[in-house]
């Protein structure tokens, strides 16, 4: 997972409960599980784009 491994991950979850506190942590995590998925819905709707753009320099 991005060249991470269990100790990193666990350093970043200490420092960003530290940062934001365990109250703030839960909008934390809805707050980045939202980025992501609209990222990956962007980058979906870029993939199909360039699918149907390049279907129909085929057909061409």
């Amino acid at each position: 997972m991005f060249g991470l491994g269990p100790a990193e991950l666990l350093i970043i979850l200490f420092v960003v409960l530290l940062i934001f506190g365990p109250k703030k942590l839960p909008e934390v995590g809805r707050a980045i599980g939202r980025g992501i998925r609209e990222f990956r819905s962007a980058a979906k709707e870029i993939e199909d784009a360039a699918e149907d753009l390049e279907n129909e320099n085929e057909e061409e």
